[in-house]
Formats: structure tokens, sequence, C-alpha cells
């Protein structure tokens, strides 16, 4: 009995701002974005977003005890618990993902980490992703477009849409 030899194609990965912002337009979501100089944490990012209104996020990249990686996206101006979190979503102690790991699981470097960054995910699912509730009360969720040069509003509607793109399973917790 001969071997079939399967070969899989993996859909190309938008590795550049230019590249997600068209898979948004692809998928029909609605998006507008600003550029601005590299952020590397919310405070920096404060300063330099201004007044724009909606949701400004944070997100981590972490791993647990079992090898299993996460990525969180929450409210900006919260602190998340994340010996809370990982006893809630049954994940064993949570520790902050290698720069390496985010790499080659999200293709976005430290400080660019994003939920956009789950599209580069969407074959192999090696992410469980949390959202933090409150994002989804209809104003916008800035976020950045695989880039800390630039950040992206999405309407909760079209954030749900572009998870849906993704094939994530998605758990809502309020994490404040």
């Amino acid at each position: 009995m001969g071997r079939i030899a399967f070969l899989v194609m993996t859909p190309t990965l938008p590795t550049s701002p230019a590249a997600m912002l068209a898979a948004l337009t692809a998928l029909g979501i609605a998006h507008t974005t600003q550029e601005h100089a590299a952020v590397a944490t919310v405070e920096e990012a404060k300063r330099l977003r201004g007044a724009l209104d909606g949701w400004h996020t944070k997100n981590l990249f972490v791993k647990d005890k079992r090898g299993q990686f996460w990525l969180i996206t929450a409210r900006a101006d919260i602190a998340v618990d994340l010996t809370w979190l990982a006893k809630t979503v049954g994940g064993k102690r949570f520790t902050f993902g290698s720069a390496e790991a985010m790499v080659e699981v999200l293709g976005v470097t430290p400080g660019s980490v994003t939920p956009l960054a789950l599209y580069n995910d969407r074959v192999a699912h090696r992410v469980r992703f949390i959202v933090d509730q409150p994002l989804f009360d209809g104003q916008p969720i800035h976020v950045h477009p695989l880039t800390n040069t630039m950040t992206t509003a999405l309407s909760p509607e079209g954030f749900d849409r572009f998870l849906a793109a993704t094939g994530h399973d998605v758990t809502r917790l309020d994490l404040g």
C-alpha cells in the first residue's frame, strides 16, 4: 500500500501593517488608522494618542506551565491579575512569552503585540485568546496593525468579524 502525500498550503501571512489593513478591508471590516512615533508601553501611547475616542488596549502574550500560549487584550487602564486569570481559564501559572515565541507564533515583535496578530495564527491555532468584555460596549477599539507605529480603530462588530475570520475561540471576561 503506497503513501499519499498531501501538500498543505498556508495562506500568506500579513507581515506588514499594509498587508494587515488590506486583510481587514478584504474581510469587509471598516477601520481607520493613525500613524505615530513608536510606542512600547501604555504610558507612551497615552502621551501620543491624544483624544482618540474609544477603548485603548494593552496586550499580553503569555505562556502557561503546560506550554500553551495565550493572548490577552484588555482595557489599557486596568491591571490584569494573571494569577486569577490563569485559574479562571484553566491555565497553569502564566509567565510572559519570549520574544522569539512571539515572532514565531504571532509574527510580531515586543511592543507590537496586538489581537490582529491572531490572523497569523489562524491555521495552527497555537494561541488561546482572552478579551476584556467591556471593550464591546459600542465604542471603537484601538489596536496596533502589527506595528507599534500605528493605531487602528475597529468597531466592536468589526472586531468580532475579524476574530471569527481567525477561527479562534474567544474567552470574554471582565478583567477589571
